[in-house]
Formats: structure tokens, C-alpha cells, sequence
């Protein structure tokens, strides 16, 4: 009989989800950052870049915490927002649009990150993995963090332009 899986497992899997979104969103940002059009939004997600660096650090981290090897396993999930991204891209490529929605794409992993790393840190807590929570606790302020921001350029400047135009 196959052993049951608790939630110490389910932890260790949804960590390597996130491991793997926080890899591809590092090969991503540089993309998008390049595509877009306005220059506060393009240094939002040069910042964010060096920002998911420490979040991987951070990750491989807590996976010492618990004893384990950083690895990632696909996320279908981020593959799925991320493809929504490079659609943009592709088409509206040029377009007063674009940079509206590239920075919609991006708050789109903004709130998945956000509810996977609340959820890492619940599970945390629960485990007793103190260690864990306060490294998981810093990278979801960091997130959230980086959604107001998106929030702000996209009220004060990239929705507006791309109605303007």
C-alpha cells in the first residue's frame, strides 16, 4: 500500500511549484521588460527581476529548511500566465495597448505568487518550520509589494495612455 500523504508532502510539492514559477518568471521579466513601451513600467520589472533572485535564494532556503534538494516541478499554472504574456506581446506588439497588458499579465503572477506563498507560510507555521515562515513571510511582503506598485502605474499611467492614444 502506498504511503499516505500528509501535509509535510503537499508542502514540499507546492514548494517546488513555486521554485520552478520563480525560475520562469526570471527567464520571462527581461522579455516583457523589453516589450513594453513606458519607462516606469520597464524599471518595475527590471527591479522585480532582481527581486525574484532573492525570492529563489530565499526558496532554496526553505528547502534546506526542510532537508531537501532545490528542484522545481513544472507549474502549469505559471505556464499558462506566462503564455497569456507572450500573446500580448505578440499581438499588440506596437500597440498604446501593449504595456497595459503586459503589466496586467504581470499582476496576474503578482496574485498567484501571492496566494501561493500565503499559503507556503500558513503550512509553514503549521509544520513548526519557523525558519521557513519568516523566509516565506519576507518574499510575500515583497510581492505584494510589487502588485500595489503595478496597481500605481497602472492607474496613473499605463491604462491612461493606452485609452489616450
Amino acid at each position: 500500500m502506498a504511503k499516505q500523504k500528509m501535509l509535510d508532502d503537499l508542502f514540499h510539492d507546492t514548494l517546488k511549484d513555486i521554485y520552478f514559477a520563480e525560475k520562469k518568471i526570471l527567464a520571462t521579466l527581461p522579455k516583457m521588460a523589453k516589450a513594453v513601451q513606458s519607462a516606469e513600467l520597464k524599471a518595475a520589472f527590471e527591479k522585480h527581476r532582481t527581486e525574484t533572485e532573492g525570492h529563489v535564494a530565499r526558496l532554496e532556503k526553505v528547502f534546506g529548511v526542510i532537508g531537501k534538494k532545490p528542484v522545481g516541478k513544472t507549474c502549469a499554472a505559471i505556464m499558462g500566465i506566462t503564455e497569456e504574456g507572450a500573446e500580448i506581446m505578440e499581438e499588440y506588439k506596437e500597440s498604446p495597448a501593449l504595456d497595459a497588458g503586459l503589466l496586467a499579465a504581470a499582476q496576474a503572477v503578482e496574485h498567484y505568487e501571492i496566494s501561493r506563498y500565503g499559503t507556503l507560510r500558513t503550512w509553514a507555521g503549521e509544520l513548526g518550520l519557523n525558519d521557513a515562515v519568516t523566509l516565506l513571510e519576507a518574499t510575500l511582503k515583497e510581492e505584494k509589494a510589487t502588485d500595489e506598485a503595478l496597481t500605481q502605474i497602472a492607474e496613473s499611467a499605463v491604462n491612461v495612455a493606452a485609452e489616450a492614444a
